[in-house]
C-alpha cells in the first residue's frame, strides 16, 4: 500500500489561517479519496508560513470494481420511457436483461464500473481541493483563474512505495506537480527533491524548516522560559500568542530584549497589550514585583551577531510604541486626578450606543437607576452601587482605551483609584463586564455584582425592546453571553432575585425612550408602581386611572412590555437549560420546574430542578412519575368524557380495598410534609415526601379498578386520582417529564 505526500508551496500564509487550512486540506482530500472508493490507515496535516502539507499512510492501490443493478421500466413500457432509462444508466439496449416480477417482465441494467488506480483518483481529488479551497480571503494573480491565499508556486504530490516513489501527474493553471520543494527563504535558498514524507521532513529540517507547528511552539516556549529563568524572570503565558508566533516562523530563534527604564512605570497590562498587539512580543515579568521588565521576540533566522541587530531594531520600534502608550497614560491620569471620571462620562453623551437605544450616557443612566434598585437584593449599598454604575464605563472615553479597547474596565480601575474613589467603585469598573464566558471568573463583591447585573439586564431588555433578538446561530450583540452572565452571577453568588420585576422595570425605561407620547414623568410614575407592586399590568392600570394624559403611548407600552418580558424570561430559561445540561440536569426537568410559580427566581428554580433530578434518578422517583402519568391520563379522559372536573375531594369512607385506604393515608401524610416543606423552599424534603407515594400508588393501581360499576365508587376514585395529581403538582409539573 502506498503512502501519499502532498505539499502546496506558496507565499506567506497568514498565521491565523494556517491551522484551519491544514484541517481543511486533510478533510477535503481524505473525504474525496474515501468517496472515490479508496481507504487509508492514517493521515496528518501540517502548516508553516509558506506551505500546507498532508501525509496519508496506507492508501489502497486502486478503488474496487463495482457492479450495480438498476431496475428499469416494464418491457412493454413506452419506448420513450425505455430510452430515458438507457440514457440515465449509461447502457445500450442490448446490455439490458429481463426478469419476471409480479407485475410483469421488467428491464434491469447491470452497470459495471472497473476500479481506478490511486494516482488517477488522487489527481482528481487534489485538483478539486485546490480549486475550491475555503480560504476566508483569497487572491488571483497573473492571467490564470486560480485563487489562493497568496500566489501558489509549487505542488508536490507523491505516492511512495517500498520500491520507490512516483509523481502523481497534475496541472493546475500551469503549476505542474512534481517532487521538488524549497527550504528556508534566507537560510537555505534553493530547491531540492524528496522521495516521501520521511525524506521530506528530514530534508526540510536540514534546510531550516520545522514542519510541525506544535514542535515549533514547544521549541519557542522552552527556549523563552529558559532564557527568562536564567535572569530570574518569568514569561507571561499566552497560548494564543504562542500559536500565532509559531505560525509566523519556519525556524524559530528566541531573543530576549530590554524595555526602556522610562516605560517600566506603565501598568503591566498596558505593556503586555502594547507588545502583544503591535509587536507580537511575549512579556517577561519579575515574579517579585509583578512588573513587566523585558520582552521575548521570535526571529525567523539565525544571524552572525546572534540576533543583536534584530533586537536593536525591535527595541527601537517598541520604544516608539510605548512612548505613545506612556503619553496616553499620563494624559489620562491628569484628567482622572484633576477632573475625576465624570469628565469622561459627560463626553459619552456624544457617543452612540445604538441608534435606537440612545447614547452611551443614556445607557449609563439606565444602568445606574437599575443598579440602585438591584442593590438591596444583592446586599450592596444603593448609593455606592449607583455611583459605581455611573462611572463604570467612563474609561471608554479615555485615550488609552481608545487605543487599546481590550483594556476597557481594567483602565477604569486604575483611573478610579487615581481619582481617589472608593475601592468598590474601581473594582466595579473592572469587574462589571464579567463573566464574559462559561469559564470566566464571576465577580463576588456586592457592588461589582450589582453593576454587572444591571449592565447585562439593560443590554438584554434594550435589544428585546427594539426586537433585535438572536436568531439561529446569529447573535451579533452577544445576548446569549449576556444572559449566561446573569445566570452565573445569580447562581454563583446565591442570589434570590425577582428577575421578572427588574426586566419589567428596564423594559419600561426603554419603551419610554422609544415612545414619544410618554413623558418622563409618566415613565417615572410607572416605574415606581412596578417597583412597589412588581406587576406591570396592575401598575399600568393604577397609573392610567390616576392620569388622563399620554394614554396612547401608555397603551402601546402596556401592549408591548408584558409580551417582551415573558419572551425574555423564556430566553433566560433556555440559556439555563444549556448551563445546567453540563451539570447533569435534564431539559424536561427544567421545563417541569419552569411551569411552577416563582420561575423568575433562577436560584429557586435551579434548587427545585436539582431536587427533582435527584428524585428522578432513583427507582422510586422514576416509578412514581409513571404512576402519576397513569393517574393523570385516566383522570383527564374521564373529565373529558363526563364534562366535569373531579377535584371536590375524595372521601375515605367510600374506600373498599385496603390499598385504597392505604393510599388515602399516604396522601394525607405526604400533604402534611409537602406543604410546609414548599413553604420553607425545602424542595429536597418535598420531593422525598412525593417519592414516598410510589409504593401506595403502585399498589392501588394493581388492586383497584378506577372505573368501577358503582358510580359512587367511580367518582370517589377519580377524585382520589385528582388528589394524587394535585399533591404531586405542588412540587413540579410532572406532565412535562418525558418517558
Amino acid at each position: 500500500m502506498p503512502d501519499l505526500l502532498i505539499e502546496l508551496f506558496s507565499e506567506e500564509i497568514p498565521a491565523r489561517m494556517q491551522a484551519k487550512a491544514a484541517d481543511d486540506l486533510k478533510s477535503r482530500v481524505t473525504n474525496g479519496l474515501v468517496e472515490a472508493g479508496l481507504t487509508y490507515a492514517g493521515a496528518a496535516a501540517y502548516a508553516t508560513p509558506r506551505r500546507l502539507a498532508l501525509r496519508v499512510d496506507g492508501l489502497t492501490e486502486r478503488s474496487p470494481d463495482v457492479k450495480e443493478e438498476r431496475k428499469g421500466p416494464r418491457t412493454d413500457a413506452p419506448e420513450q420511457a425505455i430510452e430515458g432509462f438507457l440514457r440515465g444508466a449509461g447502457v445500450t439496449r442490448d446490455q439490458l436483461i429481463e426478469r419476471d416480477e409480479k407485475k410483469g417482465r421488467v428491464f434491469y441494467a447491470v452497470i459495471e464500473k472497473p476500479g481506478r488506480p490511486a494516482a488517477e483518483i488522487v489527481a482528481e481529488v487534489l485538483e478539486d481541493t485546490i480549486r475550491n479551497f475555503p480560504w476566508p480571503k483569497s487572491m488571483r494573480w497573473g492571467a490564470g483563474s486560480l485563487r489562493w491565499v497568496r500566489p501558489l508556486h509549487r505542488i508536490v504530490c507523491l505516492l511512495t512505495r517500498e520500491d520507490g516513489s512516483e509523481v502523481v501527474p497534475l496541472d493546475v493553471d500551469g503549476i505542474v506537480s512534481g517532487r521538488t520543494t524549497e527550504g528556508h527563504r534566507f537560510m537555505a535558498p534553493g530547491a531540492f527533491d524528496v522521495t516521501g514524507f520521511d525524506d521530506y521532513e528530514a530534508k526540510l529540517k536540514r534546510a531550516h524548516v520545522v514542519l510541525d507547528a506544535a514542535e515549533r511552539a514547544e521549541a519557542i516556549w522552552q527556549d523563552a522560559t529558559n532564557q527568562a529563568f536564567a535572569s530570574g524572570l518569568e514569561v507571561v503565558e499566552d497560548k494564543g500568542l504562542l500559536a500565532e508566533v509559531a505560525g509566523l516562523v519556519e525556524w524559530p530563534v528566541v531573543l530576549m530584549g530590554q524595555i526602556g527604564e522610562d516605560f517600566l512605570g506603565l501598568p503591566p497590562e498596558v505593556l503586555q497589550t502594547s507588545m502583544k498587539e503591535h509587536q507580537k512580543f511575549f512579556s517577561v515579568k519579575n515574579p517579585k514585583t509583578g512588573r513587566i521588565e523585558r520582552f521575548i521576540t521570535v526571529a525567523n533566522r539565525e544571524t552572525a551577531d546572534h540576533g543583536a541587530t534584530i533586537l536593536a531594531g525591535n527595541q527601537k520600534v517598541l520604544s516608539a510604541r510605548l512612548s505613545d502608550a506612556k503619553f496616553f497614560w499620563e494624559n489620562d491620569l491628569r484628567v482622572a486626578k484633576s477632573e475625576g471620571l465624570t469628565a469622561w462620562t459627560d463626553s459619552l453623551s456624544n457617543v452612540t450606543f445604538h441608534n435606537k437605544l440612545g447614547s452611551q450616557r443614556d445607557r449609563i443612566e439606565r444602568i445606574a437607576a437599575l443598579a440602585r434598585e438591584l442593590a438591596p437584593m444583592v446586599g450592596a449599598d444603593a448609593d455606592l452601587a449607583a455611583q459605581a454604575a455611573r462611572l463604570a464605563k467612563a474609561d471608554l472615553a479615555s485615550e488609552m482605551v481608545y487605543e487599546f479597547p481590550e483594556l476597557q474596565g481594567l483602565m477604569g480601575r486604575y483611573y478610579s483609584d487615581a481619582a481617589g474613589l472608593p475601592p468598590e467603585v474601581g473594582a466595579a469598573c473592572q469587574e462589571h463586564y464579567s463573566p464574559l464566558g462559561p469559564s470566566d471568573d464571576v465577580p463576588s463583591a456586592a457592588v461589582s455584582v450589582t453593576v454587572a447585573l444591571a449592565d447585562k439586564i439593560d443590554t438584554l431588555t434594550g435589544f428585546w425592546a427594539i426586537d433585535e433578538k438572536p436568531t439561529g446561530s446569529k447573535d451579533p450583540f452577544a445576548l446569549r453571553r449576556a444572559a449566561l452572565g446573569v445566570i452565573r452571577l445569580v447562581l454563583e453568588n446565591g442570589l434570590s432575585l425577582p428577575l421578572d420585576q427588574f426586566i419589567d422595570l428596564q423594559l419600561v425605561r426603554h419603551k419610554g425612550h422609544l415612545i414619544d407620547e410618554v413623558s418622563e414623568t409618566d415613565v417615572d410614575d410607572l416605574i415606581r408602581e412596578i417597583a412597589a407592586h412588581g406587576v406591570f399590568g396592575a401598575a399600568y392600570r393604577t397609573l392610567k386611572a390616576e392620569r388622563d394624559g399620554a394614554t396612547e403611548g401608555l397603551d402601546a407600552m402596556n401592549g408591548a412590555v408584558p409580551d417582551k418580558s415573558v419572551d425574555l424570561l423564556s430566553f433566560f430559561h433556555d440559556r439555563l437549560k444549556v448551563y445546567l445540561r453540563d451539570q447533569g440536569v435534564r431539559h424536561d426537568v427544567i421545563d417541569a420546574c419552569v411551569s411552577m410559580p416563582g420561575n423568575d427566581d433562577l436560584a429557586l428554580l435551579v434548587k427545585r430542578a436539582k431536587a427533582l433530578q435527584a428524585v428522578l434518578d432513583t427507582e422510586d422517583g422514576e416509578n412514581l412519575v409513571q404512576g402519576f402519568k397513569r393517574a393523570n391520563n385516566i383522570l383527564t379522559q374521564a373529565e373529558d368524557k363526563d364534562g366535569v372536573e373531579y377535584s371536590f375531594g375524595a372521601d375515605p369512607k367510600f374506600a373498599e380495598d385496603p390499598t385504597e385506604k392505604a393510599l388515602f393515608d399516604a396522601l394525607a401524610q405526604a400533604e402534611a410534609k409537602i406543604a410546609p416543606a414548599m413553604k420553607e423552599q425545602d424542595f429536597s424534603a418535598a420531593m422525598a415526601a412525593m417519592a414516598d407515594l410510589r409504593g401506595p400508588v403502585d399498589a392501588f393501581f394493581e388492586a383497584v379498578q378506577v372505573n368501577a360499576d358503582s358510580e359512587v365508587l367511580r367518582r370517589n376514585r377519580l377524585n382520589l386520582l385528582s388528589t394524587i395529581r394535585s399533591t404531586c403538582l405542588q412540587v413540579a409539573d410532572l406532565t412535562r417529564i418525558e418517558g
